[in-house]
C-alpha cells in the first residue's frame, strides 16, 4: 500500500449532489481539500442522453451487481463519474414541503419527524437554487412553501405540444405549475449538475485536489475508534491510503452505508458508527409509476420536463392521506428512468427495430407519479457472503395507486378537450423497478437520539467525531418530491458548520 505524503484538512468521497456542492462551498476557505471520485469525466454525448439507445438500455447501468431480497443479482442504474447521478438526472430541483419535515400521517403509519424544520433549511434551499441556476415560478403551486428569494431565472417555456395540455389541466380546476429545473443556458450542455456548478468551481482553487478512478474501499480509525485516520482507495491496481482531519462521505445512500458496514474493526464490529444497528437500515425510495399517453401530434422525443401538478400531494376529496406528486417526463427518448419501467416503450424496445421504436416514442407523452414511503428498518442494505444485499419492500401502496388512477382520470378528461392528444382510452403504465436507485435515501438517518439514528443534526456520526455523511443517507423520511435539491441545500448547511469547525 502506498501512503500519500500529503495531509488534508478535509477528504470528500463522491462528487454528486452532496459531495460536489460541499466542495464548492468549502473551496474558498483555503483549506487543503481532497476529493475522491470512483469514476472519471463523462463524455458529453453520454451525459445528455437522447435517442433509441436510452430505451434499449445499453448504457447507464453500473458494471457491478447487487442482490435483491430473493438473492437475484441486478445491475443498478447508478452513475460513477464526476458529478455522480446528477450527470444523468432530469435536473428537476424541488423543495420539500414544510409539512414534510414533521411527522406526516400516512394510511400505513406516521413518518419520522426531522430534527430540523423547513425554516432551518430554507436559506440553504435559496442558496442552492442560486448556485444551480434554477429556472421556475414558485407562485403557481399551492403547496409550494415560502421562498425568501425568487428563483434566479424565470420558468422555461413549455414545449408547443405541452402548452395546450397544460392549459387544459388548469381548466379542470387543477394548478399545473412550472417544474423548477437547473439549466446552464449552454447549447452543448444545457442541464445543470454537480460537476458544472460544484466540482468545476471548486477546482479553480489551488487548495483543492480531485483524484478520479479512486474507489474507496475502507475507512481506518484510531485505536480508540472515535476518529478516522485513513481513507483507503483502489486506484487502478494500486492501494492508496490518504489522511485527513475530517472525512465526508457522499457516495449515495447505498454506497456510503456499504462503506461504513464494510469498514469493521475491533471497536466497530458491526461497521463504523453502527452500535445502534441503524447503518444500512430504513432504506427508502419513492413509489414511482411511469404512465404513457398517446399524442395526436409528433414531438421531438427530446423536449425538457416543464410541468408539475401537486393538487393531490396532501390527498383528495375522498382520501385524507397524502398521495403525491405528478410531473411530465419530457421527451421519452431522453428519460432513462422511464426506460426501466414497462409501460409500452421499454417492452417494445426488446422486439422493435430502432426506427419503429423512435416513431412510437415521438407519438407519446410520459408522466411520472411519485409517492413518498415510510421508513422501515427491514428495508436495508447489508453484506452477505461478500455480496451487497438490497432489500426493499414498498409501502404506502394504496396512496400511490390512488394517485395513479386519479391522474389517469385527469388524462381521460384531457383527451376530450385538448387538441394535442388522441382518444385512446389505454394508458400503459409500469412501476419503476428495483434497478432504479437514484432516488434512494435514509440508510444513515439523522436524529438526536444515538440509539435510533446514525448522524446528529450536523450530519456527523454520533460515534466518530470527524466522520460526516452528506448524501441522501441522512433523510429521516421520504417525501414525494425528488431528494436532489434537499441534498444540495443540506450540503451547504453542513458546509457552513464545517467552516466554523475548521476555524
Amino acid at each position: 500500500m502506498i501512503i500519500d505524503d500529503q495531509h488534508y484538512d478535509i477528504i470528500i468521497v463522491g462528487t454528486g449532489a452532496g459531495g460536489g456542492t460541499l466542495a464548492q462551498k468549502l473551496a474558498p476557505t483555503g483549506k487543503r481539500i481532497l476529493i475522491l471520485e470512483r469514476g472519471t469525466g463523462m463524455a458529453l454525448e453520454e451525459q445528455n442522453p437522447a435517442g433509441v439507445d436510452v430505451l434499449k438500455k445499453t448504457k447507464y447501468h453500473a458494471s457491478e451487481q447487487w442482490y435483491d431480497q430473493s438473492g437475484e443479482p441486478f445491475s443498478p442504474q447508478t452513475n460513477y463519474a464526476i458529478g455522480g447521478n446528477t450527470k444523468i438526472y432530469g435536473a428537476s430541483l424541488m423543495r420539500m414541503r414544510d409539512r414534510d419535515f414533521g411527522a406526516v400521517k400516512y394510511q400505513d403509519g406516521v413518518t419520522s419527524a426531522w430534527p430540523i424544520q423547513y425554516a432551518d433549511l430554507e436559506p440553504y434551499y435559496t442558496a442552492a437554487e442560486q448556485l444551480y441556476q434554477v429556472h421556475g415560478d414558485p407562485g403557481k403551486d399551492p403547496t409550494e412553501p415560502t421562498h425568501s428569494r425568487a428563483y434566479p431565472h424565470g420558468a422555461v417555456d413549455h414545449e408547443p405540444l405541452m402548452q395546450p395540455i397544460v392549459e387544459a389541466i388548469a381548466q379542470q380546476g387543477l394548478h399545473p405549475a412550472p417544474l423548477p429545473v437547473s439549466l446552464t443556458r449552454q447549447d452543448d450542455d444545457p442541464t445543470g449538475d454537480a460537476e458544472v456548478f460544484g466540482i468545476n468551481p471548486a477546482l479553480k482553487y489551488d487548495n483543492v485536489t480531485l483524484q478520479t478512478s479512486a474507489k474507496v474501499v475502507s475507512l481506518h480509525t484510531n485505536p480508540a475508534g472515535n476518529e478516522i485516520k485513513g481513507v483507503q482507495a483502489e486506484i487502478g491496481d494500486q492501494a492508496m491510503l490518504f489522511a485527513g482531519d475530517i472525512v465526508v462521505l457522499a457516495c449515495g445512500a447505498v454506497n456510503s452505508a456499504a462503506l461504513m458496514l464494510s469498514s469493521t474493526n475491533a471497536k466497530h464490529t458491526q461497521g463504523l458508527a453502527n452500535s445502534s444497528g441503524q447503518v444500512g437500515r430504513n432504506l427508502m425510495k419513492h413509489q414511482m409509476t411511469m404512465i404513457v399517453e398517446r399524442s395526436a401530434a409528433n414531438n421531438s422525443g427530446t423536449f425538457p420536463q416543464s410541468v408539475s401538478i401537486n393538487d393531490f400531494y396532501w390527498g383528495d376529496g375522498d382520501y385524507e392521506y397524502p398521495m403525491g406528486h405528478i410531473e411530465n417526463t419530457g421527451g421519452l427518448l431522453q428519460d432513462i428512468i422511464f426506460a426501466e419501467s414497462p409501460p409500452l416503450l421499454s417492452v417494445a424496445a426488446k422486439i422493435m427495430p430502432g426506427a419503429g421504436l423512435k416513431q412510437l416514442a415521438m407519438r407519446s407523452i410520459g408522466w411520472r407519479a411519485q409517492t413518498g414511503v415510510l421508513p422501515n428498518p427491514n428495508n436495508r442494505i447489508y453484506f452477505q457472503n461478500g455480496k451487497l444485499r438490497y432489500e426493499f419492500t414498498p409501502n404506502n401502496i394504496e396512496a400511490h395507486d390512488r394517485l395513479v388512477y386519479r391522474w389517469i382520470e385527469v388524462l381521460k378528461a384531457l383527451e376530450k378537450t385538448s387538441k394535442g392528444l388522441q382518444r385512446s382510452g389505454v394508458y400503459p403504465r409500469g412501476e419503476v423497478p428495483i434497478q432504479v436507485v437514484g432516488y434512494q435515501s435514509g440508510t444513515c438517518r439523522m436524529g438526536t437520539d444515538s440509539a435510533t439514528s446514525v448522524l446528529d443534526t450536523n450530519c456527523r456520526t454520533h460515534e466518530i467525531d470527524n466522520l460526516y455523511v452528506v448524501d441522501s443517507s441522512f433523510f429521516p423520511s421520504c417525501a414525494s418530491v425528488s431528494p436532489a435539491l434537499t441534498v444540495m441545500a443540506n450540503a451547504l448547511r453542513v458546509g457552513e458548520h464545517l467552516i466554523q469547525r475548521l476555524q
